[in-house]
């Protein structure tokens, strides 16, 4: 290795570093309300629909923000963007001090979707810019390990901070390290060359932004994790609750099991699903979809399990649905990465974005409590195995068009 490949080196890892941190931080401030649903609505005497239209209201803000962080996307450096975002979503955390009614905590929780927006969609879109085609899939694993670690973190600093302290102190725990990281990627953190690492031929429909709805590959990716983002953004906010009532653990023994198999399925579903995609992908093309789409698939059953099998079942069946389902994140992401070139690759992510959170996490949390309000939770969370069936079939249908890694290939000089 000379000189020169240790700088370019260099510049990816410290950035790739520093994204995976913001990330993980970002995690840990979404998931701290669910870890303590139940001691926000006791105070606020709020109904569970009320409860889950807090996270509606947060990708509700997301989903109406992205398509704009898309376009600036890819018409500005992402750098100064992704700071911007870091500070309005660890200010927007600092300001939970100052909530004392339900309106003021939903203006609030809102206002971090915007923050959110801008990081989700220019952060994979950095990343890919470092790296290959081939080699995306790896990183993006790393990358999204962060997902699982810090919804873990937050649920135990939901459930077990607020229950000692009350719940507005848990949030105080990313805020002040969300502005210290946004500091150093200012500092350390590097922009890459657009489609530097790109080598797929960047034909119209991967290229323009009219060319992404008439681009399957992208399109099934999309539509297929939108189906999955429905049901897991359902199961995020709703768990901690299920395993308080009715499966009749404490508030902080509920948020610890629901931190503990977010974590530990997360870090190894994750990583074991990026390892297969890995490899599969040395012999078969689609294997980023085709690995998503057994994910999805083998955690049908525990699902069930999980919402309708005796209250025994409840815990083991949580950590097996948890595990498959996570086998499928850097995989899936990483299709639609790669199912698009880097002249629209924000704005692919911002489409994406609006998407999956708009036909899915958006309204699943606020149904599902709707559901229960007039049924059970039981029922309520029950309607996301509908969505996980629908998923797998759009996935199933997205292998075919799954864009070959070797074939048409631009070389670059």
């Amino acid at each position: 290795m000379t000189p020169s490949d240790r700088a370019r080196i260099s510049p990816a890892l410290a950035t790739l570093i520093l994204l995976i941190a913001l990330n993980l931080l970002n995690y840990i401030d979404r998931y701290i309300l669910p870890g303590e649903l139940s001691l926000v609505q006791n105070e606020f005497h709020a109904t569970r629909e009320q409860m889950g239209a807090l996270t509606t209201a947060m990708f509700f803000v997301y989903m109406l923000a992205a398509p704009l962080t898309g376009w600036l996307g890819d018409r500005y450096r992402r750098k100064p963007l992704i700071i911007a975002g870091a500070v309005l979503w660890s200010l927007a955390t600092l300001s939970t001090a100052w909530v004392h009614g339900y309106w003021t905590l939903y203006f609030r929780h809102a206002i971090v979707g915007i923050g959110e927006a801008s990081f989700g969609i220019f952060a994979p879109a950095v990343i890919a810019d470092f790296y290959p085609e081939r080699d995306r899939n790896r990183i993006l694993s790393i990358f999204y390990t962060a997902i699982p670690v810090g919804a873990a973190l937050g649920y135990v600093a939901g459930g077990q901070m607020g229950s000692l302290w009350g719940w507005r102190q848990p949030f105080f725990i990313c805020a002040i390290p969300g502005l210290i990281v946004a500091a150093l990627y200012g500092f350390f953190g590097s922009e890459p060359v657009r489609g530097a690492q790109d080598h797929i031929k960047p034909t119209t429909d991967r290229a323009t932004f009219a060319g992404l709805f008439r681009n399957p590959a992208f399109l099934t990716a999309t539509f297929g994790l939108a189906m999955l983002t429905f049901a897991m953004g359902g199961i995020s906010n709703w768990i901690p609750e299920f395993l308080h009532n009715p499966i009749g653990l404490s508030v902080a023994k509920a948020s610890q099991l629901a931190g503990a198999s977010t974590v530990l399925d997360g870090i190894l579903g994750t990583a074991i699903g990026g390892i297969i995609a890995q490899r599969w992908l040395r012999t078969n093309h689609r294997a980023l979809y085709l690995i998503s789409f057994w994910s999805v698939a083998l955690t049908l059953p525990f699902g069930i399990l999980l919402f309708f099998g005796p209250t025994r079942f409840a815990v083991p069946a949580l950590f097996a649905a948890e595990f498959f389902l996570f086998l499928n994140t850097g995989p899936l992401n990483t299709a639609i990465i790669n199912s698009v070139s880097a002249p629209v690759r924000a704005t692919a992510v911002s489409v994406n974005l609006f998407c999956i959170h708009f036909f899915g996490d958006t309204f699943s949390p606020q149904i599902i409590g709707k559901i229960a309000d007039h049924s059970t939770l039981r029922i309520g969370l029950g309607a996301t195995l509908v969505s996980l069936v629908l998923s797998c079939a759009i996935l199933f249908i997205g292998s075919r068009f799954a864009p070959p890694l070797e074939d048409n290939v631009v070389h670059h000089a």
